[in-house]
């Protein structure tokens, strides 16, 4: 499953998987315990291939991010907890990615990003590679160069 389907919706812990899109919004279900959720329009709702991440340079889209942490790790779970200090937390994120701009990603944005990780690995999400859309806007624009 690729992670143009996983969301994470603001108010509710953990992610979801989009089930079906109803007219007043759409129906998730929760990674943590399977339960189903109708999630309306006016929820604050991120698409996790949507979200990317401030380095120095440019902003990383999450699923590199995903990538690097599953390469460092070996596919398993991150070594640190996302309940770990905020100094131990940031020092794995410069591992993972070390010109992240640490004036704009905070410790609560890491503690997300390892939590998030742990969860799709839970759930045997593993595929951190480009979406299809991605794939084809990437080469369509190789095409115009």
């Amino acid at each position: 499953m690729a992670l143009d389907k996983i969301l994470s919706v603001g108010g509710k812990p953990g992610l979801f998987k989009l089930v079906t899109q109803t007219r007043s919004g759409f129906v998730g279900e929760s990674l943590l315990d399977g339960k189903r959720v109708t999630v309306g329009l006016r929820n604050n709702v991120s698409v996790l291939s949507e979200i990317a991440i401030y380095t120095l340079e440019e902003e990383v889209p999450l699923r590199e991010v995903f990538q690097k942490i599953k390469e460092k790790e070996g596919g398993k779970k991150s070594s640190v907890s996302h309940k770990a200090e905020k100094i131990q937390l940031e020092e794995y994120f410069f591992e993972i990615l070390p010109n992240y701009d640490e004036d704009r990603v905070y410790a609560s944005d890491i503690k997300k990003i390892v939590q998030w990780y742990n969860i799709l690995i839970n759930n045997d999400i593993t595929d951190f590679s480009a979406t299809d859309s991605e794939d084809a806007e990437s080469s369509k624009s190789d095409e115009e160069e």
